[in-house]
């Protein structure tokens, strides 16, 4: 006997909603179990290979001493989680960690660095770095913190293809995060990065403590954004020693899936990336977010400065489930 569905626009391959309001977000997750999966693979197959997965590697290119206050990250100056600061790696090194990453069967190679904003002198030896990585074939995509649009022009005339700069949460559990830097500055750099012609990668984190009502309020706004974001991560608290989030209890494994499904129904046309958090899942929570929507990991034995499932894992894993890296 088949379910008719209460709301069709939710999975309509023909209309990229921007509307969603936090009820029917909400509605969402409160869905039964299997209806929220049924309408998450209903979304993604009208998108996208429903076996094709985007496989892309990070490399901290900057690490630790960042002065910002997110109560998650290790690189942050203001906790003692013994990462150190170092400078801004050397083009050959960042280059030989991308041909690595290409020849692991990555597509996309990120590059981030622990800044808040990157300082004018900067600019130029990571446009360096984003040209040479496109020049191997390569996507780009950098996470450098704040920009100006001046220097978002300038990532994009060098060859970045894609920005990462996430919202992390809702509006109203922000300031319980990060007191820093603002909500608002977070978008205003989204808008400059869209401007300049630049692929947007925004999402957030969950398990940091916030309610289900902030999950609703974070995709909600994503899904808002006059434009979808095209790569949206999901990321599960990774907890570090040292930082206010370290005791922090795990997040139910099935509320992560959900919050998969759900960012799969309001952005149907996004990759969605499994991304933080995968080396403390089981691998049944991870094949459940990929029939959640899921279609984009990290390969890589770490993620900046936490650790990551090893590529063969990956590959064992995705070859079990009859999935296979996305072409560009």
């Amino acid at each position: 006997m088949s379910v008719a569905l209460a709301d069709e626009s939710s999975v309509r391959a023909d209309v990229l909603r921007h509307d969603w309001t936090r009820a029917e977000v909400r509605a969402l997750f409160d869905l039964a179990f299997p209806e929220l999966m049924f309408r998450a693979q209903l979304a993604h197959r009208r998108y996208f290979d429903p076996c094709a997965v985007q496989i892309s590697t990070l490399l901290s290119i900057k690490t630790g001493g960042c002065p910002e206050d997110c109560a998650y990250c290790p690189q942050s100056a203001a906790y003692e989680t013994g990462v150190k600061a170092d400078k801004l790696m050397a083009l050959d090194a960042v280059l030989e960690a991308a041909r690595a990453a290409k020849d692991a069967g990555a597509s996309r190679f990120c590059m981030g660095a622990a800044w808040r904003a990157p300082k004018e002198r900067d600019i130029d030896p990571v446009c360096a770095m984003i040209a040479e990585v496109k020049a191997l074939g390569l996507e780009t995509c950098a996470t450098l913190g704040m920009l100006t649009a001046g220097q978002a022009a300038r990532l994009r005339a060098a060859g970045l293809d894609y920005y990462n700069h996430n919202l992390d949460t809702s509006p109203e559990y922000y300031g319980s995060i990060i007191t820093t830097r603002t909500y608002a500055e977070r978008l205003d750099t989204l808008a400059h990065v869209r401007a300049a012609g630049v692929a947007v990668c925004c999402g957030g984190i969950v398990g940091m403590g916030e309610t289900r009502e902030d999950r609703v309020g974070m995709i909600a706004t994503l899904a808002g954004l006059p434009a979808h974001p095209e790569s949206v991560p999901i990321n599960m608290l990774v907890r570090v020693a040292g930082t206010p989030l370290a005791q922090e209890a795990p997040l139910d494994p099935l509320e992560f899936v959900r919050t998969v499904a759900v960012a799969r129904i309001a952005m149907p046309a996004s990759v969605v990336r499994l991304s933080a958090g995968r080396e403390d899942m089981s691998e049944e929570t991870q094949a459940l977010c990929f029939l959640a929507g899921a279609n984009s990991v990290f390969f890589g034995a770490r993620l900046l400065t936490t650790p990551n499932p090893q590529p063969d894992h990956d590959r064992h894993l995705m070859r079990r489930l009859g999935l296979r890296p996305m072409q560009q």
